[in-house]
């Protein structure tokens, strides 16, 4: 055969093959199931030893989940299949609703071992009665229009650290009682009954407020150490934050995207938790988002994310993708996220932490580090106890906003005509 024949037929068939496959992975029809309802790790666990210690029953639930049917998909199924960095061993929240917390706290905790190679586990109940206090200070301030819930945001605990430090769990672990399982239902009920009657009352008197909340939250959950002893040495709390903990809260960046303001400016992430209004979110292009993810795990960083988590495609085996009955993974681009974001069908459910990385099938699988019940629901024995598994897809469409270490940003501050230093 002549040559010149030989290599266009060569090309022909590669390109053939190339579109074949392109078109096979645009066409991939996922399918979905409606799956019983079936207790784990919240009832059998959380609930079962809140109910023991309380004598009530949790009714069980009978509602069906649609959810993707992972079936004949490559998919991840151990966390040892990561490239990670070093990260605590993941820690239930109980039943609160405070993973942003336990999600930050362990991302500080990677943080201190990149920087210092010591192993502190970090109280996250520190954090979140600090929080409280911060939230009833707002709630005062603004005369009852604050959000006081137990939600907030990453950067809510690079706030708290700012102003109060932060110390090991073991000085305050936030346990009152024998019960082992975090529980703040009756305490945050307590508060906010009392907030409204302040409200209702035209009660502004902000000494006294504090002072009534923070006897609530010593009742719940103990009262904050103001001092700490670690290798004989005693710390205030911010000078274990600074000179054991070795942190600059001032390092840390939060990256959001979003279309809804210019790209390149700083803006405010308008949630429900993100109560204080904070507005200096760094707005980039969702290319640059992911750019920063993928190159911050690959240098030995690891990254808080938030998001959304109420998917079909969400926890199937604790994977997460996007199925393409929701959207094929070529349509995934900046106006897909932020039409969800707009109709609310991407929320600001959770946060989590993003410790290690793999790629498969030339797409990156990221490897999530969570504080919630339904990461638990592989059984106390599994390595992959308190992990998900999160397709790059997911991440693309479904989080919105990261913390890191400014750093990993440093190569863009031209880009913010605002940026300072």
């Amino acid at each position: 055969m002549n040559k010149f024949l030989f290599a266009l037929l060569s090309i022909s068939v590669f390109q053939f093959s190339f579109f074949t496959l392109n078109l096979s992975a645009q066409n991939r029809h996922d399918k979905a199931i409606f799956k019983d309802y079936k207790a784990g790790y919240y009832q059998n666990t959380i609930m079962r030893g809140i109910n023991e210690q309380t004598e009530k029953k949790e009714p069980p639930k009978t509602q069906k989940y649609f959810k993707m049917d992972p079936t004949g998909i490559d998919i991840p199924t151990s966390p040892s299949q990561f490239t990670s960095v070093f990260r605590n061993t993941p820690i239930s929240q109980g039943n609160t609703g405070t993973c942003w917390s336990f999600s930050s706290t362990s991302y500080y905790e990677t943080e201190i071992n990149r920087l210092t190679k010591q192993n502190i586990l970090l109280s996250q109940l520190f954090t979140v009665y600090w929080e409280y206090v911060q939230k009833a200070k707002g709630f005062v301030d603004t005369r009852g229009e604050s959000n006081f819930d137990e939600g907030s945001e990453a950067n809510a605990v690079k706030r708290v650290y700012k102003e109060y430090g932060c110390v090991p769990y073991e000085d305050f672990p936030g346990y009152t009682g024998d019960i082992k399982i975090y529980n703040h239902n009756a305490m945050v009920a307590e508060m906010k009954n009392y907030l409204t009657s302040v409200k209702a009352s035209n009660a502004w008197n902000e000494e006294e407020v504090i002072a009534t909340i923070k006897s609530i939250l010593n009742h719940y959950i103990g009262t904050p150490p103001t001092s700490v002893t670690w290798q004989k040495k005693v710390y205030t709390p911010k000078d274990f934050l600074s000179q054991v903990c070795k942190l600059n809260m001032d390092d840390y960046v939060d990256v959001i995207s979003l279309m809804e303001k210019p790209y390149w400016t700083q803006m405010e992430y308008k949630v429900p938790d993100n109560w204080w209004h904070d507005s200096t979110y760094y707005n980039v292009p969702l290319d640059t988002f992911l750019a920063i993810v993928k190159r911050g795990i690959r240098a030995g960083y690891s990254i808080t994310i938030g998001g959304d988590v109420s998917e079909p495609g969400f926890n199937m085996s604790n994977v997460c993708m996007v199925p393409s009955f929701d959207i094929p993974s070529d349509f995934i681009d900046e106006n897909a996220r932020q039409f969800r974001f707009n109709n609310q069908t991407t929320t600001d459910d959770h946060g989590m932490h993003l410790v290690g990385y793999m790629e498969k099938n030339g797409k990156d699988w990221y490897l999530i580090k969570d504080s919630g019940a339904g990461s638990r629901n592989v059984g106390n024995s599994n390595e992959s106890f308190g992990y998900y598994y999160f397709h790059e897809d997911y991440l693309k469409l479904k989080i919105v906003d990261i913390t890191v270490h400014k750093d990993l940003i440093k190569n863009l501050w031209n880009q913010f005509p605002t940026h300072r230093g």
